[in-house]
Parts: C-alpha cells; sequence; structure tokens
C-alpha cells in the first residue's frame, strides 16, 4: 500500500478508525471486529485509530484500546511496523454520555491506562481528544509535552483543534506536532483552514468520519451525486472515490475510515490504487 509519514514513521496512506467496533451499535460478535482488523492488516493498514473513550459507556472505557490491542498481536504475521494511535481527555458518562477532561492530571491518568490497555512502553501516537473549555489549552498541551519528554509517548497530536490551538500546541511542543485529527468529509468541509495550515507545517492531518460518519457512509452517493457519478464511470464505490479524494488533495492527509465489517475496510484500502484525472477532481472539491 502507498505510504505517508507521521512525524519520521511511515505509515499507510488510509488508516482504520476502531471507533464503530466499540460504540453503540457495535457487532454483537467480537469477532467480526477481529476479523475486520486483520483485513485491514491484510490490505496493508499500518494506521489503527482509537481512543479510551471508544467504549458503550462509563462501564468499559478503552474497549476499543483493548480490542485493537489483541487484534493486531493475534495477526500472526510481522506488525512491527504498526502504528496505534489513541487518544485522551474524552470521557464518557453514565448512560452512555460523553464529557470533556482536558487537566494535566487526567491526561497523565489516562496515557497510563492506555499503555496498559495497549500493552506497549510507549504509545506511537497519544492526541489530546477535544479541547476542554474548563481547562487552559495550554495546560492540556503542556502534559502531552510532558509525556513526550518522559518517553510514554513516541509521537504527540491533537484532535478537533482550529488553527490558533495548532499553532499553539506546536509552539508549546517544541515543533514535535505530528498530526492534527478533525472532521473532514463530502458533508462536512469546514475544517479546510486546519488542512491548509498542517498542509503548510508538513504536519500528518486526519480525517475522522470521512465517509460522513457511522450512519451515513453507505448514502455517501446519494447525497452527494459527483461522487456516484465518477464511481459508475470507474467501476468502484462513492466511498472508494470519496478516499481517493481525499488523498488528492494534499500529501499530509491520512483518512481513517470507521469500519467493522471485512469488506469494508477492505473496500477502503483500495483507494489508495484509485487514481483521479484533474478534471474529475476538479468536480468533487466544488462541493456540489
Amino acid at each position: 500500500m502507498q505510504s505517508r509519514r507521521i512525524g519520521d514513521t511511515q505509515v499507510s496512506a488510509i488508516g482504520l478508525g476502531g471507533m464503530p467496533m466499540s460504540v453503540e451499535g457495535r457487532p454483537a460478535d467480537e469477532q467480526r471486529s477481529v476479523d475486520t482488523i486483520h483485513a485491514a492488516l491484510d490490505a496493508g493498514v499500518t494506521l489503527f485509530d482509537t481512543a479510551d473513550a471508544y467504549s458503550l459507556d462509563e462501564t468499559d472505557v478503552g474497549h476499543n484500546e483493548s480490542l485493537i490491542a489483541r487484534a493486531v498481536a493475534s495477526h500472526g504475521a510481522d506488525t512491527s511496523e504498526v502504528l496505534i494511535a489513541t487518544k485522551g481527555g474524552h470521557t464518557r458518562t453514565e448512560g452512555g454520555g460523553w464529557g470533556r477532561n482536558g487537566s494535566p492530571e487526567y491526561l497523565r491518568q489516562a496515557c497510563e491506562a492506555s499503555l496498559k490497555r495497549l500493552g506497549v512502553d510507549a504509545i506511537g501516537l497519544y492526541q489530546f481528544h477535544r479541547p476542554d473549555p474548563k481547562v487552559d489549552y495550554a495546560e492540556s498541551v503542556g502534559a502531552l509535552r510532558d509525556l513526550l519528554d518522559a518517553g510514554k509517548i513516541r509521537y504527540a497530536g491533537i484532535s478537533n483543534a482550529n488553527p490558533d490551538q495548532i499553532r499553539l500546541a506546536n509552539e508549546i511542543l517544541g515543533g514535535r506536532l505530528v498530526s492534527v485529527q478533525n472532521e473532514f468529509s463530502p458533508a462536512f468541509r469546514s475544517s479546510e483552514p486546519e488542512l491548509d495550515l498542517c498542509d503548510s507545517l508538513g504536519i500528518a492531518f486526519l480525517p475522522w468520519s470521512p465517509l460522513g460518519g457511522i450512519a451515513k457512509a453507505g448514502e455517501l452517493g446519494s447525497h452527494f451525486a459527483p461522487f456516484a457519478e465518477i464511481a459508475n464511470e470507474k467501476g468502484v464505490s462513492p466511498q472508494q472515490v470519496c478516499l481517493a479524494w481525499l488523498l488528492a488533495k494534499s500529501p499530509v492527509v491520512i483518512p481513517i475510515p470507521g469500519s467493522s465489517r471485512p469488506a469494508t475496510i477492505r473496500d477502503s484500502a483500495a483507494a489508495v490504487h484509485l487514481t483521479l484525472t484533474p478534471e474529475e477532481f476538479t468536480r468533487l472539491d466544488a462541493g456540489d
């Protein structure tokens, strides 16, 4: 598979987002999720995105981290080049709600818990999941810097950040910010300024929900005609066209489509082989 760069590490140009395997609606049969992760590895995927908050509720925090760690370890082939990216700072509350905690103390504790679930001495990529309005952003990012300096994490990233936060984080980290993970898809293009900034700084941009989210990914072609038209012309899925469009936007883009079925991650991974003409890219990028 084609590769792209996170820090000094080459990873697959398409990653796998593990969220659908662990939140509400996750597969009843866990083996299907394991098979999906194995299918991703077989297709050449080496970047796996997770978070401690990817769980049903507060009672099984870390479900997705543990699942991915077990599945990668059980694959049987050489997985030494796999980069597992996880996040801290988003929390689960009673009844399946979502909260935020960006305090340095919490992030240190969350990182230690993620280290144990992943079974590693240092997390490949650790990202501050979501800004906490009750905590100064610089303090939260300062916790990432301390974890980086302590060798608890190999790389530091941020998620759901605006341009000012990206610049501030990179400054606090001493130029060591390697990734920004924001929502970006045909239906959600407001992170274009963040993508452009990452492109100029050489920072990896990881679009989450690149196909529109768990509930809407299958409907992408029916809502955005150019994607369906070009997919029909090329004999591929609209989802493949969408991922190829994202890859064509910038060499720093690494989409992380979520999946919980082997067939869908295989289809997504095949997007690296799909070449768009300039005219096709322009049709898709017009946003019609």
